[in-house]
């Protein structure tokens, strides 16, 4: 029996493309969304992998829906906390509504979907919790305080879920992607999206399918013995 992996904002870019790697290599997918209906629709339409709406930084929504996915599509092994968000200002003219809201859904939202999976995996004794983190939650990033704290942040709750988790055959690892051609990134200006270029080795943004293939691979059963650990792929970017 094919095993469940929930994917939080896996509708839309790199998300997406986990979502439909996760499915070509055998697993059942539910991949979560926040709020275009429509998009989510065509997504399900054009995959056949089955949406949900809720919202990752309210705790009892998150808890209702994965109680849904779980009830339709059996018990969640898989957890691909990959829901962000962005409210970018230098930190003198950051807000604390800017400030909040990016800590509730990227922080705060890994939190509130891994928490009610959880004693389930415990109790069954296998678990994949994959964290998509952020080169800039590595280095920092100028604008980006809010951004780069839950980042790093993420990088905290995996390290610790690692070792709660290993006796009880579940495993915690996170993923930090550097500048992949997504929607977003794709849209800014592209005199600076060549200045971005231009700070990559590779000399090129990253695929959203080559961040899917690292979440594959930490997936799998075979990758029991891969705990609390982060790859990097950023192009050579960033090392730590």
């Amino acid at each position: 029996m094919a095993r469940t992996a929930l994917v939080t904002g896996g509708t839309r870019g790199i998300g997406a493309a986990i979502s439909k790697t996760l499915r070509d290599a055998g697993f059942t997918v539910a991949a979560t969304y926040a709020g275009n209906d429509e998009a989510a629709a065509k997504f399900t339409d054009e995959t056949g992998i089955k949406t949900y709406k809720w919202n990752v930084a309210d705790y009892d929504d998150s808890k209702a829906g994965i109680e849904k996915v779980e009830s339709e599509l059996g018990p969640v092994e898989v957890i691909v906390a990959n829901a962000g968000i962005t409210r970018d200002a230098p930190f003198h003219k950051m807000t604390p509504d800017q400030w909040q809201q990016v800590i509730d859904t990227n922080l705060t939202g890994v939190f509130n979907t891994v928490h009610p999976i959880w004693p389930g995996m415990r109790e069954r004794g296998f678990g994949r919790v994959i964290v998509i983190s952020s080169i800039n939650g590595q280095k920092g990033q100028f604008a980006q305080a809010n951004y780069a704290a839950t980042k790093a942040g993420d990088l905290g709750i995996v390290k610790t879920l690692a070792q709660e988790g290993a006796s009880k055959g579940i495993t915690a690892n996170a993923i930090c992607p550097g500048y992949i051609a997504t929607e977003m990134v794709m849209a800014v200006p592209e005199k600076v999206r060549d200045s971005i270029v231009a700070q990559i080795p590779t000399g090129r943004l990253g695929e959203p399918e080559e961040i899917a293939r690292c979440v594959a691979f930490l997936a799998a059963d075979d990758a029991g013995f891969i705990n609390g650990s982060t790859i990097s792929a950023n192009g050579g970017q960033f090392f730590v």
